[in-house]
């Protein structure tokens, strides 16, 4: 009489299927890990879209709303080009009643997908990923106008944004030094 004796182990059947199993397991985490990289980076991009656009806002506002300061009373009007992605203002910032080019004067405009500004030593970039800027111009009573002499508020529209979501952002400012 022959005794068999029990052998520890795994048949190749039961070795296949457990492999199976744990390369389907694999798979599931995979995905989930990579739906939640991408959902990081349009996360990420779209917070780095709202700063961009947030920056680009608060500086031209803070600049139209000197617009026309004119502290010797010479009569300087405050905005020279009214376009709808093109903004030219001046003021007198020192007060001598001379407007210093590569100072005083200063131009907002779209080049590309790049906001720039312009003050007398070219136009240098101010942030990049511009979708559109949209500026309508507004006279005393609040109608629309194009013509720069008559403008006394400013709506900035900006879309700011590479590939995927982006920042849709917008804010009236006011020229605090109209003369009208």
């Amino acid at each position: 009489m022959i005794a068999w004796r029990a052998e520890a182990g795994f048949s190749l059947a039961e070795l296949l299927a457990s492999t199976a199993l744990m390369s389907v397991l694999m798979a599931a985490t995979l995905t989930v890990l990579v739906a939640g990289q991408e959902s990081y980076g349009l996360g990420a991009a779209r917070i780095d879209a709202q700063q961009s656009a947030r920056i680009a806002l608060e500086r031209m506002t803070r600049e139209l709303r000197e617009a026309g300061y004119d502290p010797t009373g010479i009569g300087l009007p405050a905005v020279v080009v009214a376009e709808p992605t093109r903004v030219a203002f001046q003021r007198d910032l020192n007060g001598n009643g001379v407007l210093d080019p590569t100072r005083e004067r200063v131009t907002y405009l779209l080049r590309g997908s790049v906001l720039r500004r312009e003050a007398g030593a070219g136009a240098q970039p101010i942030i990049e990923g511009v979708r559109s800027l949209a500026l309508t111009y507004f006279d005393r009573a609040g109608a629309e106008t194009t013509e720069p002499a008559r403008v006394t508020s400013i709506r900035i529209r900006l879309d700011v944004g590479r590939a995927g979501p982006g920042a849709l952002m917008e804010t009236q400012v006011s020229l605090r030094n109209d003369r009208q």
